[in-house]
């Protein structure tokens, strides 16, 4: 979602401050995401810079470090 984001988040390979793991059922735990096309609880904007958060896309243990 480009248009009135909740939160921007910066995709980076260290010094995140979450560890993101996309998941396509249960994102209920912290760090698990779900990508959805409507009725999202919070939409997010990818940007390059000046993010509100820096997440780091992992396979396995999602959250907070």
């Amino acid at each position: 979602m480009n248009s009135f984001p909740d939160l921007k988040v910066q995709i980076v390979e260290s010094f995140e401050d979450l560890d993101v793991k996309i998941v396509e059922s249960f994102p209920d735990d912290c760090g698990k995401i779900k990508i959805v096309e409507s009725f999202p609880d919070v939409k997010v904007q990818i940007v390059e810079s000046f993010p509100d958060l820096k997440v780091k896309l992992v396979t396995s243990f999602p959250g907070v470090k």
